[in-house]
């Protein structure tokens, strides 16, 4: 969504609401900004709240819970792949974006790093600031894990990629978790079953992987008993001082019990609350209830992702399983502040169903992201400059509270309007060149058009030199799916309403 800057905007209410960081040049000469000291604020103890519909924005802001959801991004290279364009309602940019990881600084405690960068883009006026976060990686010793899968055992998870797939997956899983974690399984389709209450893992290993391995399908898909049950055997299997989490692996396509998403998240959210279980959604299939996971997820404080392949399968459970256990962050929000002199107007992609009213940013009791450790965050933004002015372009604040002492922190960073002077296709961006391929393409396949964003043909080409450039496989993938969506006439969907 565009924003028009007023001119009269309360300058007053940024210097009360913004904390100022330095600037420092990255080694591609891009300027970054960031801020190296957290600055404590007070816990609040009240109730946590859904935060409200938006009214008129606050001129100059933008409000976000943080997403490190990659499922959209996932589901949507399957459909491409079976010669299908995605619904443009279930492509969520930001999932694409955040789907690759840039390499920002690391802080050296348990915060964010906050930079900054940008460039100028092909259309008129208008370049990109992109916004990083990032958390450090995990410890060598990781609190202990209390995991309660909750998987789909239903008719429809029968399909090749669906539930062998589960399985492949929690095999590799025990095999990596530690003596002192703990695991649980609940399985569901008509009716949910414990197939395995709260058990350590030292001296079991052999027993979860068999009860794994006898998985079979049957009957219908009753996500709502699978994630009720699942709750139930969270809680009562809880361990102080453990991460708990529930972790579903589904198609989520639910067909009895309760079918719509807001049956189920009143319960989620009073466990959340009470007991701080968060929900990590895994899907799988070539049809997928996207929206719904995420909803799901959403409303557990946790995310999803989205796999097809065990190699997919094998980089979540295995590679990426530190970041999914150990927490950093608990209702992490950002709050960018866009200069008035120097910025006529901006549009953040994606973030659809993330915004936070900008008066709720403070408001600890509103809900933002859970964020794990070694995670980063993408927010990318298309911003037109006013003619002829320089200086501070935007600052960006990250506000969070401590996983365990529940304590609120933030931390800033900035950028000038020097440091959006370079082209954007130019050497030395090609971090940034990643993060604008990912971007243009998902909006595209929203039906909307970013200002400068090349045609699908010629993104394509600009991410498979890209991929070349940097030997990587993913980028590769991305550049595939781009020319697949090309060939569908993905290209056609949405005009430039930005054209001059």
């Amino acid at each position: 969504m565009e924003r028009r800057l007023s001119t009269e905007w309360l300058a007053g209410l940024l210097a009360g609401t913004l904390l100022l960081a330095g600037c420092s040049a990255g080694s591609d000469g891009t300027r970054h900004a960031r801020s190296d000291r957290a600055a404590p604020a007070p816990d609040r103890g009240a109730p946590k709240r859904t935060a409200p519909d938006r009214a008129a924005p606050a001129p100059g802001l933008s409000t976000f819970a943080l997403d490190v959801d990659t499922a959209s991004y996932g589901y949507a290279r399957r459909t491409l792949a079976e010669g299908r364009l995605p619904e443009p309602t279930g492509v969520r940019p930001e999932e694409f974006v955040n789907s690759f990881k840039p390499d920002y600084p690391r802080p050296g405690d348990n915060g964010f790093s906050v930079t900054l960068d940008g460039a100028r883009s092909d259309a008129a006026g208008w370049s990109l600031v992109r916004v990083g976060l990032a958390t450090r990686a995990s410890d060598v010793e990781r609190p202990p894990a209390a995991l309660t899968f909750v998987v789909d055992v239903s008719g429809s998870m029968d399909e090749p990629g669906r539930l062998d797939l589960v399985k492949d997956a929690l095999g590799l899983l025990v095999g990596r978790l530690r003596d002192d974690d703990s695991i649980a399984l609940v399985t569901f389709s008509a009716e949910a079953r414990t197939e395995l209450p709260m058990t350590r893992v030292g001296g079991a290993r052999e027993r979860i992987r068999e009860l794994v391995g006898s998985l079979g399908t049957s009957a219908a898909t009753n996500v709502e008993a699978g994630v009720r049950t699942g709750y139930d055997v969270a809680v009562e299997g809880h361990r102080k001082g453990a991460t708990n989490r529930v972790v579903l692996l589904s198609d989520a396509l639910a067909n009895t019990g309760d079918t719509d998403a807001d049956g189920i998240l009143e319960r989620i959210d009073e466990e959340r609350r009470e007991y701080g279980i968060t929900l990590f959604g895994v899907g799988v299939g070539s049809e997928y209830g996207d929206a719904f996971m995420e909803r799901l997820a959403d409303k557990g404080d946790g995310s999803t992702t989205y796999v097809s392949t065990r190699e997919q399968a094998r980089k979540v459970f295995v590679d990426q399983l530190p970041g999914h256990i150990e927490l950093r962050a608990r209702d992490a929000k950002a709050q960018v502040a866009f200069d008035p002199k120097t910025v006529e107007s901006f549009r953040l992609v994606g973030y659809h169903d993330r915004e936070v009213a900008d008066e709720d940013f403070r408001d600890d009791r509103v809900d933002g992201g859970e964020i794990g450790a070694g995670h980063t965050v993408t927010a990318l933004y298309a911003v037109r400059l006013r003619p002829g002015k320089s200086g501070r372009v935007a600052t960006a604040t990250v506000r969070w509270l401590d996983p365990v002492t529940r304590a609120s922190h933030e931390r800033s960073g900035s950028v000038a309007s020097a440091a959006l002077a370079a082209p954007l296709w130019g050497a030395g961006h090609d971090s940034l060149q990643l993060t604008a391929i990912a971007a243009y393409f998902a909006d595209r396949l929203r039906g909307e058009r970013l200002p400068g964003a090349p045609a699908l043909s010629l993104l394509a080409s600009r991410a498979e030199a890209l991929a070349t450039r940097a030997r990587s496989a993913s980028v590769q993938e991305l550049a595939q799916a781009i020319r697949q969506a090309d060939s569908l006439g993905g290209g056609s969907r949405g005009s430039d309403p930005y054209a001059d």
